[in-house]
């Protein structure tokens, strides 16, 4: 169930001043959009000099536990992301970090909640097979995973596990 169907008499800024109660007990929120094309995204690192995260085509809870791991990974652990850099998230996931070039776009509570320009970075994650969603047969077209950015040329680092 979703925060709105949970409080249909609330008000946008209602949810915001939820958000901000989040974001200040646990340093960010991760908040996930329903839809043909879900997407779940952080807010609240930008608060630490860091980007915010997105994560496209994953069901809720799988988003936010990448998100929340990633995040713990460059808050807490120190690692800086950048475009192009692939990680092995304990070999569940293979992740290529894309950066988004429209933040504005798609982060809409954060864009609510950020005052100034931010930036964002897309986890892009391989299927199975370990395709990329650029490769031919990605996913053997049943599922799917928008990539909001150009792709950078290849920088070979990860995070430690």
């Amino acid at each position: 169930m979703c925060w709105q169907c949970d409080n249909p008499h609330a008000t946008v800024e209602d949810y915001l001043d939820r958000l901000r109660d989040i974001i200040t007990e646990r340093r960010w929120a991760v908040q996930f959009i329903e839809g043909d094309r879900p997407f779940a995204y952080t807010i609240g690192l930008h608060d630490n000099g860091l980007p915010e995260l997105l994560v496209a085509g994953l069901p809720p809870q799988t988003a936010k536990r990448l998100l929340n791991s990633i995040a713990h990974h460059i808050l807490d652990g120190g690692a800086r992301l950048q475009p192009a850099m692939h990680l092995d998230c304990q070999g569940e996931f293979l992740i290529e970090v894309v950066e988004i070039d429209h933040p504005d776009v798609h982060l809409k509570f954060a864009m609510a909640l950020i005052d100034e320009p931010f930036r964002a970075l897309q986890l892009v994650w391989t299927d199975d097979p370990r395709h990329w969603p650029w490769d031919r047969g990605w996913s053997q077209g049943r599922r799917s995973q928008p990539v909001l950015g150009l792709r950078s040329p290849a920088v070979e680092r990860g995070l430690p596990e």
